[in-house]
């Protein structure tokens, strides 16, 4: 435990024992999962966090990265485009794109077909840390899945896609960031 009484995170156990406590209607098991969920999707952004900071980039970089990636050969995205699928304001986006290309990761030019809009392309060198980072992001996730049988994983990833379903039809627009919380 900690010097400073209180610093360290309470285990899910005392967590849900204080809420019971606290809020009596409270189900134990429904909070166990959704508890240790938040807790694995914190921890897990800290680990890529960790190995992206070891290749240079940050993790706002590896989003761009992996979206443009996402997009398809010849990986190039608008600006708004980038911003809305990462749930970005534009000035965000422009201050993002603006690091990078500065970094090499990505170019920004003008469209030729169109002068007004503006494409961001992935460089090579670019394209080069998204690859690397996916080779430490797998290690990183075969050791986290090393525990579960071939048949608990497909399961596991079929009961976790359920429920990604169901919040993402009853919160369509939680991709990204939430206009009512900003």
């Amino acid at each position: 435990m900690a010097d400073t009484p209180g610093v360290e995170e309470p285990t899910l156990e005392e967590q849900i024992a204080a809420y019971q406590r606290e809020f009596q209607d409270l189900d134990p098991q429904v909070e166990k999962i959704v508890n240790a969920l938040s807790r694995l999707n914190r921890r897990m952004n800290v680990a890529y966090g960790r190995q992206t900071a070891e290749l240079g980039i940050t993790n706002a970089d590896w989003e761009v990265l992996k979206a443009l990636v996402l997009s398809g050969a010849p990986y190039r995205m608008g600006p708004s485009d980038l911003a809305k699928r990462l749930g970005l304001t534009p000035a965000a986006m422009t201050h993002r794109i603006d690091r990078m290309v500065a970094e090499g990761l990505v170019t920004r030019e003008r469209d030729e077909n169109n002068r007004v809009r503006v494409i961001v392309e992935l460089t090579p060198a670019g394209r080069e840390k998204w690859q690397e980072a996916m080779r430490m992001a797998t290690v990183f996730e075969a050791d986290l899945l090393q525990d579960l049988s071939a048949e608990e994983r497909t399961a596991l990833g079929e009961v976790l896609t359920r429920l990604l379903r169901r919040v993402e039809d009853a919160q369509p627009d939680a991709g990204g960031r939430l206009t009512d919380l900003d």
